[in-house]
């Protein structure tokens, strides 16, 4: 950039910033320990010179703005402290379904697709059998309260108008239909029951929902949910780790991508391997 233009885009920024933030030149003197005839100077000049970096760097911080905005290095106002505050944040996971934290993310990306790799089956596409087995041992008493809460949330999530991508591992499904590991003790019924109602949504909602199975001995993933361009959140057990920054949703964007590209079993293919299932265990 020529100099004339960075120096003219700086006393632009610096009278933005002064008003923004309501403070006077006398009262930006005070703070940075100059006298207002230095600051009136800087936003008068018409010249092509630029304060020294002491000064840019004061009355940036007194400004609340970085100093690499003011001198046009960058579009973003925000401080570096800033800018790290509001692209990563950890939000407290409770052993719930679909809590408010969750739901919040869900429709600030309604319209956007959304990408998600569940910790176990996805809750949206679970039976209310399969919930009441999974969640009454966390939460006892409010296990069907809880239930009936989410319900109305799981309900909007099926007929909002995202495209849902969900990439699970193999074994995750075949686990769930013998009964073992995570599943341990889950009555046969109840996992029939289960198979038919992904049968049916995978049919119903086809093609705004497509289920793709990958062997996680190929590929691996945790637990994360891409909302659109907007946010990835990682699941790390007690705490969501939610990104904002472009550059990182785009990395996990093409994390999620590669699972769907490796997948065993496409949409296409998953509700007849899902039949296979269920005939082995009928």
């Amino acid at each position: 950039m020529d100099k004339r233009v960075r120096a003219a885009q700086f006393r632009t920024r610096m009278q933005r910033a002064l008003r923004d933030s309501e403070m006077t030149q006398s009262g930006l003197a005070r703070e940075i320990g100059v006298d207002r005839s230095t600051i009136s100077q800087l936003l008068a000049d018409d010249g092509a010179r630029l304060p020294n970096a002491q000064v840019v760097g004061a009355c940036a911080t007194a400004l609340g703005v970085s100093a690499d905005w003011l001198l046009s290095l960058s579009d973003r106002p925000e401080s570096a402290a800033d800018l790290m505050s509001n692209s990563l944040s950890l939000t407290k996971a409770p052993r719930a379904l679909v809590d408010e934290r969750i739901f919040e993310w869900h429709k600030e990306a309604a319209g956007y697709k959304i990408r998600h790799v569940p910790a176990a089956l996805p809750d949206m596409l679970k039976t209310r059998t399969l919930l009441e087995w999974e969640y009454s041992p966390h939460l006892g008493r409010t296990t069907d309260q809880a239930i009936g809460a989410s319900e109305d949330r799981l309900q909007w999530m099926r007929g909002t108008q995202s495209d849902y991508e969900i990439a699970l591992p193999l074994y995750e499904m075949h686990s769930f239909a013998q009964g073992v590991g995570y599943y341990q003790g889950l009555p046969l019924e109840i996992r029939l029951e289960q198979i038919d109602r992904l049968l049916q949504l995978t049919d119903q909602l086809y093609p705004r929902l497509r289920l793709y199975l990958y062997d996680a001995r190929r590929v691996y993933s945790a637990p994360i949910t891409i909302f659109g361009p907007l946010l990835c959140v990682v699941y790390a057990g007690s705490y969501y780790v939610a990104f904002r920054d472009r550059d990182r949703v785009e990395t996990f964007t093409g994390h999620f991508d590669n699972l769907v590209r490796e997948s065993e079993l496409t949409a296409r293919h998953v509700p007849a391997h899902l039949h296979s299932l269920r005939a082995g265990l009928a």
